[in-house]
């Protein structure tokens, strides 16, 4: 089953809770929420959303589709799999699902952390086919789903509130041999979606449906809470607190390494903002309350740490670690980093740094060493990822690091 938190509040509904970028200004400050928060010309809420992860459509689908890898940087069981599935798609429409699920996936890796963290998914596309064009865009009232993966709006009784059958999506997904994400696409031009349960939803025909999947995506891998006014009034998530900056900084709760440190959007430096409920924020905007923002660096450092938890920062070396016959080239694999980031490799022999042959660190040719005969010593190699996006030098140490040694005879 996918990662996810199906039994906490649904993190986000863009449908219910964001203001397009396409709707409003992004420097446009949200109105104090009425009953349902309803902000300009039709936009969502900005109010807490009841969890929906229990409600699933009765439709039961047979979990056969034809999957495609569409993009694959490494080897799945040290990489995400983001599995994109469609809904509402005729085998006629399937060239459609397949260039809006192209554009879902391409506008999530547009946007930092992903863009520099892309080499750490894989990507792949299940051609799910629905007896009929489109989903349920209207309230059910009870009805069940006619589609595969029984998607729909009016979820909860919100109107742009889009579930599916997350054990649908689970059996078209198949098993992976690592981490996936599902994320499914209605055939809807509807706004609406939702993230941070089994399955984050879009509608793929939307206007928005890019900066959609850049909302939801942030409450499904960073587990990120609304930063809206009202919503939520817990601060069980990382980037909301009830500690405002001097108490956060006095007992180093929540982000208080990052107080005072400029915003990526420039918006400013992050700090304590305080929500009409009392809850505090780490910035006054962001991908979080409005589309097409960035995420603020409390959020980004969230999501990277989610990725880490998945995956380690190097694949499997050659050869494997341990002891090895001759004298033989080591090799380390670290992942792939974007925009001009590397991993850092560090060298050691016996414990002393030793530089190796590789203008890019990644191997050692041990038959160039001068090691005595008879002589047994340690090389190992140390895997770091050093980005400035982490100031948690403790999870870093933990996650972010990994260290290979072999054993040889000189």
């Amino acid at each position: 089953m996918p990662p996810g938190n199906p039994g906490r509040l649904v993190r986000s509904l863009a449908a219910l809770m964001l203001v397009s970028a396409a709707v409003l200004p992004a420097a446009l400050e949200l109105a104090s929420p009425s009953p349902f928060g309803v902000i300009g010309a039709g936009a969502p809420a900005d109010r807490a959303v009841p969890p929906h992860a229990g409600l699933r459509a009765e439709f039961r689908a047979v979990g056969t589709a034809p999957t495609v890898d569409i993009r694959r940087t490494g080897d799945p069981a040290n990489r995400i799999t983001l599995v994109l599935l469609g809904d509402g798609y005729t085998g006629d429409q399937q060239d459609l699902f397949r260039r809006q699920a192209d554009l879902a996936w391409r506008s999530l890796m547009e946007i930092e952390p992903f863009r520099t963290y892309q080499g750490f998914f894989n990507i792949r596309r299940v051609e799910v086919v629905s007896a009929v064009s489109g989903i349920s865009e209207s309230d059910p009232h009870g009805r069940k789903p006619a589609t595969p993966l029984g998607m729909h709006f009016w979820c909860e009784g919100t109107a742009r509130l889009l579930c599916a059958d997350e054990d649908a999506a689970a059996r078209f997904a198949g098993d992976g041999q690592g981490p996936q994400y599902l994320i499914a696409l209605a055939n809807s031009t509807e706004y609406g979606g939702a993230g941070g349960t089994g399955v984050t939803t879009l509608a793929g025909g939307s206007p928005d449906a890019g900066r959609i999947i850049q909302h939801e995506i942030g409450h499904t891998v960073g587990d990120l809470g609304d930063e809206y006014d009202s919503a939520p009034d817990d601060a069980d998530y990382p980037n909301l607190s009830t500690a405002n900056a001097d108490e956060m900084r006095s007992k180093q709760l929540k982000w208080w390494r990052w107080l005072g440190a400029q915003s990526p959007d420039g918006g400013g430096t992050v700090g304590a903002y305080r929500s009409a409920n009392g809850v505090y924020r780490p910035t006054q905007d962001s991908v979080m309350r409005t589309l097409g923002g960035t995420y603020n660096l409390p959020s980004r450092e969230a999501i990277i740490e989610q990725l880490y938890r998945r995956v380690r920062p190097a694949d499997n070396p050659e050869p494997p670690a341990g002891e090895v016959a001759g004298r033989p080239r080591l090799e380390v694999r670290p992942l792939p980093l974007a925009g001009g980031r590397t991993m850092k490799i560090d060298w050691q022999i016996d414990g002393l740094p030793v530089q190796p042959q590789a203008a890019d660190r990644s191997w050692l040719d041990t038959a160039l060493l001068p090691l005595e005969p008879g002589r047994t010593v340690t090389v190992t190699a140390v895997v770091r990822d050093t980005t400035d996006w982490v100031r948690d030098e403790a999870f870093r140490d933990r996650f972010m690091t990994r260290t290979v040694s072999w054993t040889l005879r000189g």
